[in-house]
């Protein structure tokens, strides 16, 4: 299970994140929401240390994954982005690699090189990822050819072949179309069943359509947490109501 205890995220001695406490149940898929700028995505990056990245950012507090810290001295941060895979609002596959390339980037970047294995790990992700019937014959061409929907899928498959506990997802519908995102939700359903997923999302009737539990944030602050089902029809917290209704954000 991954979790986060007192999680607080500065950039430049400036507080984004305050204090977050949170558990993300495994096999469930966790959405969090909040208005823009409130520190979802900021959140999300810190579950699989993006922010070792960005110069003037620094994270306390303690994130564990089946209770190991993962800022732990002992963690390597390659091997954490292994087992806590991310996906990003924007479709980024690597354009000067193909689309079998892309796929086994990650599992390269570990050390398998086993051609059999690779191809192997290859098919089952873009399986896993509902994109293989759609590119199978035609691995080795370029992933920027793929519309936007397709990209994105690909995208999941380069993060689902190295076999991840945890799928982070940042927005990853907010550029795409009706069909692909319903593609997209679909595929959120089978990966449930294999692993915990955590998605930020703007879209109210996205976060409820797919998620088991939801986590609202405001000002860099948890404001509630709890069933999906509960929380968008019964909600603890006046601002909670505020927000799923509309009335701010």
């Amino acid at each position: 299970m991954l979790a986060c205890h007192d999680l607080q995220i500065e950039f430049n001695r400036v507080p984004v994140v305050r204090g977050i406490s949170l558990d993300f149940p495994a096999r469930k898929i966790t959405a969090i929401i909040g208005p823009s700028g409130c520190g979802k995505s900021t959140l999300l990056r810190a579950f699989n240390r993006m922010h070792d990245l960005t110069p003037g950012a620094r994270v306390t507090g303690t994130v564990t994954l089946d209770g190991r810290d993962i800022y732990g001295k002992a963690e390597d941060a390659v091997l954490v982005r292994r087992r806590i895979g991310m996906v990003f609002q924007k479709p980024n596959p690597f354009p000067t690699m193909s689309i079998f390339d892309n796929v086994i980037a990650g599992l390269r970047l570990v050390g398998v090189r086993n051609r059999g294995t690779l191809r192997e790990a290859a098919e089952s992700a873009l399986m896993d990822a509902a994109l293989w019937d759609e590119v199978k014959d035609r691995l080795k061409s370029n992933p920027m050819s793929l519309s936007g929907g397709q990209q994105q899928r690909l995208c999941i498959a380069r993060a689902l072949a190295v076999d991840p506990k945890v799928l982070l997802m940042d927005e990853p519908c907010s550029a795409l179309d009706p069909i692909a995102t319903a593609k997209i939700e679909e595929l959120l359903f089978r990966l449930r069943e294999r692993l915990s997923v955590v998605i930020v999302t703007h879209n109210m009737q996205q976060a409820a359509r797919v998620s088991d539990y939801t986590a609202f944030l405001w000002m860099g602050q948890l404001i509630e947490t709890g069933l999906t089902e509960k929380m968008f029809t019964n909600p603890k917290e006046r601002t909670t109501e505020d927000y799923i209704t509309g009335r701010f954000g």
